[in-house]
């Protein structure tokens, strides 16, 4: 362990291949009865946030690698049961910090689509079913939004749903799909 730590200190390496190298390295020194899995990955956010110009970092490695914790696993023992050969490893983790850092710049986008979609209609007034549903589009509406999903998120008749979507729809703040029929569905505008 001295030795991983004074590498970390001194290897003068790039921080995402600090990271990759010491996750591996941590894991399979397993010092700890417990916890080994929670301190490496730990330990390759803190070398990746030495990349960070500043303090804000908006992506996760550990969250990522949970994420992927079956194809971790796989790659983890054919790694410590190779032949030192870690470039398969060293691929798989950078990988995965590219799934990580594109999650977060959806997430951040999203965050910012939404936030302006707010300054857009701050001074429309709309009711407490409204703005739940529109919650609920915003943060991962499964499927299509139907009057009849409306109905039953907010509990209310089905002629109430439609006059709530076709007030949302006037105000401008949702729109139809262009779906007919029992088809019809509803969406947040462009």
């Amino acid at each position: 362990m001295e030795r991983l730590i004074s590498w970390c200190n001194n290897a003068g390496l790039p921080a995402f291949i600090m990271a990759a190298v010491a996750h591996l390295w941590f894991v399979t020194v397993h010092p700890f009865d417990d916890g080994n899995g929670r301190i490496s990955r730990t330990l390759a956010d803190m070398l990746l946030a030495r990349l960070d110009v500043d303090s804000a970092r908006y992506y996760s490695m550990s969250a990522e690698i949970n994420r992927n914790k079956k194809d971790y696993y796989k790659i983890l023992e054919r790694t410590q049961k190779g032949d030192l050969d870690i470039t398969e490893w060293l691929l798989w983790f950078f990988d995965c910090l590219e799934k990580a850092i594109t999650r977060a710049s959806g997430v951040i986008e999203r965050t910012l689509e939404k936030a302006a979609y707010r300054d857009r209609f701050r001074d429309v007034d709309i009711n407490v079913r409204q703005r739940k549903v529109i919650n609920r589009l915003w943060d991962g509406f499964e499927g299509k939004l139907t009057s009849s999903k409306w109905a039953k998120i907010c509990s209310c008749s089905q002629d109430t749903a439609l006059r709530d979507i076709n007030d949302l729809i006037s105000k401008g703040m949702l729109r139809n799909s262009g779906e007919g029929g029992r088809s019809a569905n509803y969406l947040l505008p462009e």
